[in-house]
């Protein structure tokens, strides 16, 4: 478990960026129940954290994709950040709509690189990772080389881990469920019933609660 990993766990829960509720579960837009929510996009309004995160993304692709050319944003989420990282890093960036736009040029990839360009791809949140995944293959369909992807915080799930596997990218995210768990349970904010059935809905998340 890396410093990065427990130090951006640790923000997020101390600007309520992720609400751990096993007892009052949460319902998420597919329907699942959950006892976690996370909204990355509360980050924007707390300068320290915004920082926080703009230099762990900065200092990533530095240590992972030294030849990085562009950065990418996923829509909407991940605009925001991915524009601080673009500019700190001195790259043109990009972003990827979740549908093309339904009128003018109808683009799904706003911005402008040339064919070829090596691109790292920022995201908010990865749950199932396939909007994600749909999120690279259209960087990729728009002619640019996918070096990556870089996200605030994944639930790791087993079969997310999978597609990315799956579709030969690969992913890199500041902090993640199993040590945002531990964190939880060590500082006392989760007891060990909690703490089993927030392991319980990661295996299982598309039937917990039923």
């Amino acid at each position: 478990m890396e410093q990065r990993e427990i130090e951006v766990a640790r923000q997020l829960l101390a600007i309520n960026t992720i609400k751990i509720q096993p007892d009052a579960p949460f319902t998420w837009a597919s329907g699942w129940k959950a006892p976690i929510y996370c909204d990355n996009r509360k980050i924007l309004s707390y300068p320290a954290t915004r920082t926080f995160i703009c230099k762990a993304f900065s200092e990533l692709v530095r240590e992972k994709y030294p030849d990085a050319e562009a950065i990418a944003g996923v829509a909407t989420g991940a605009i925001a950040h991915g524009v601080l990282v673009a500019e700190e890093l001195g790259l043109p960036f990009i972003y990827i709509r979740s549908a093309p736009k339904g009128h003018g040029l109808e683009n799904l990839i706003e911005g402008d690189i040339p064919q070829g360009t090596k691109t790292v791809i920022i995201e908010d949140l990865v749950s199932t990772g396939t909007s994600s995944l749909n999120a690279a293959q259209a960087v990729r369909t728009y002619g640019a080389e996918v070096l990556g992807m870089l996200a605030i915080f994944t639930y790791n799930f087993p079969h997310a881990a999978a597609n990315f596997d799956n579709a030969n990218i690969e992913l890199t995210t500041l902090s993640n469920y199993n040590v945002l768990l531990k964190l939880a349970h060590d500082s006392g904010e989760i007891n060990d019933a909690q703490l089993a059935s927030l392991n319980s809905w990661r295996k299982t998340p598309e039937t917990w609660g039923r």
